[in-house]
């Protein structure tokens, strides 16, 4: 039996759960049908329907609320050896269920099997990092005056809102729901509509790990009407959201008569920039890893690649060469490098600027078109003789589609990275250690890697610039969001006080 057929049968396995009932939510330790009716999710694989998803309302999302503030003050006020125990307990849950949450997540996205595997892993690596920050998430400073010893500390805000996306849902959840558990709040988890499955997973291990009813609570549904219910509710907190800037946008509107604090990590468009003195074999393989990887739908990925006309012909040569031997196929082939984008509406998106690069003028150096009529799947696609007006140069693809632009001077490759609405990353290749200081120093970008891919270091803060998001996740950055800042002066004698009306 293939590694293919192995993975097919393990997966029908762990999916036949789901076929009688579906996936209900998931609120305060039971299963709650809501009063929203049910969804079909269906696999972009070959568009066959998986399960039936309750959809939750308002109503249930003021359940899921509620059951949050109840449990909050349990959770808040655990001694922290305990918190950390339970969350240490989660990600080894993680580990011991790690295929079924792989396999379960590539056939729900289209995500390649190489990639699902290790995103896992990564889920657990989460929890296991904020588990070890449980004991000083609190910790605040000593600040001495001439008058008063001030102590800062931190609380937790209280139960929060975390709204994920589809792309690589469990991975993403983790990246919220962990840091908020460390802090000592509570969760509503509204998982993406169009990949439900994990969350159910991820519920079910916390809730076997330990983790009190009510602490982290699944409501599924769609964004108009449960993520619309969540961000107004006046129990929640916090909204930590991933997604498009354009949804940023009206969840702040959303939840502005309640003051709701927010956490976006919105879109991108980002540049790498390959000088001529940069190690080209390597600069070739960071540029195909970030933007196909993943099938391309990531905040993160390269989709603009500044090249120096200089070395734009020989570079786009191997690069098309490499793009075409780019395997397409079943996510849960391990061969597989490119699934299926993950729905019908996607796949319309991504193929629609096809025709727009035509229009545009840019030539179609490789892909460009679909493959098979059974799901969702697009070949890797290069645009070559683009310029920075055209639009797929300036609005975010979310797919596996490379946009190259040839620069000329250090000064117009800055220029071009630095026009966009978005500025979430950005990747600069050179051996020019003076010529990366000046660059990093000028590129309008959250996160910058110099001669490298994306590699995420967990304490370092992630997040962008302009429309590409607000706030920062990763180490302390995260326990800024989930937690309020106290201060408390204690007078160390007794200093002059004014007195009025004496």
């Amino acid at each position: 039996m293939s590694a293919l057929d192995q993975n097919i049968k393990k997966l029908k396995s762990h999916l036949s759960r789901f076929e009688n009932g579906g996936i209900k939510h998931r609120i305060a330790g039971e299963d709650v049908a809501g009063g929203g009716g049910f969804f079909t999710t269906t696999s972009p694989v070959d568009k066959s329907a998986i399960c039936e998803v309750a959809r939750g309302d308002a109503g249930d999302i003021d359940k899921a609320a509620k059951a949050a503030k109840v449990a909050f003050p349990t959770w808040r006020d655990m001694p922290a050896k305990e918190r950390k125990a339970i969350m240490i307990r989660i990600a080894e849950g993680i580990e011991a269920r790690a295929e079924e949450i792989a396999l379960c997540e590539c056939w729900d996205t289209g995500q390649a099997w190489r990639f699902m595997s290790k995103a896992a892993l990564r889920g657990a690596e989460n929890f296991r990092y904020f588990a070890d920050q449980v004991g000083t998430a609190r910790d605040g400073q000593h600040l001495q005056s001439p008058t008063l010893m001030n102590i800062t500390t931190r609380v937790p805000i209280g139960p929060v809102g975390v709204i994920t996306p589809w792309n690589t849902p469990f991975m993403l959840s983790t990246w919220k729901i962990a840091p908020a558990l460390a802090s000592g709040c509570t969760v509503v988890h509204k998982p993406a509509e169009a990949s439900p499955l994990t969350a159910r997973l991820l519920v079910e291990i916390a809730e076997e790990a330990g983790l009190p009813p009510g602490v982290l609570n699944t409501v599924n549904g769609f964004g108009e009407d449960a993520g619309k219910a969540l961000t107004e509710h006046p129990d929640i907190k916090a909204i930590a959201f991933v997604g498009e800037s354009r949804t940023g946008s009206m969840i702040t509107k959303q939840g502005a008569d309640t003051l709701k604090r927010t956490h976006f990590e919105l879109g991108g468009k980002n540049p790498v920039i390959v000088f001529e003195d940069a190690d080209l074999e390597r600069a070739l393989d960071a540029v195909i890893f970030m933007i196909y990887s993943i099938n391309g739908e990531r905040c993160t990925s390269s989709s603009r690649l500044l090249i120096h006309e200089n070395i734009r012909e020989e570079f786009e040569a191997k690069l098309i060469a490499r793009v075409n031997n780019i395997k397409v196929g079943h996510p849960l082939d391990p061969a597989t490098e490119i699934g299926p984008l993950i729905s019908a509406e996607h796949y319309a998106k991504v193929t629609s600027y096809f025709d727009a690069a035509r229009a545009d003028g840019a030539n179609i150096a490789a892909g460009g078109e679909a493959v098979g009529d059974l799901g969702y799947f697009v070949r890797p696609t290069l645009f070559t003789q683009a310029n920075n007006t055209m639009r797929i140069a300036r609005e975010e693809i979310f797919g596996p589609v490379l946009t190259s632009i040839p620069f000329s001077t250090e000064e117009e490759a800055l220029q071009i990275a630095n026009d966009s609405p978005y500025g979430l990353t950005g990747y600069v290749w050179t051996n020019d250690l003076t010529r990366a200081l000046r660059f990093t120093e000028k590129l309008e970008a959250g996160m910058i890697w110099v001669n490298s891919e994306n590699v995420r270091h967990l304490p370092t803060p992630f997040g962008g610039m302009k429309s590409s998001g607000i706030g920062r996740d990763g180490g302390d950055w995260s326990f800024e969001f989930y937690m309020e800042q106290k201060h408390i002066g204690f007078a160390t004698g007794y200093h002059k006080i004014l007195r009025l009306g004496a």
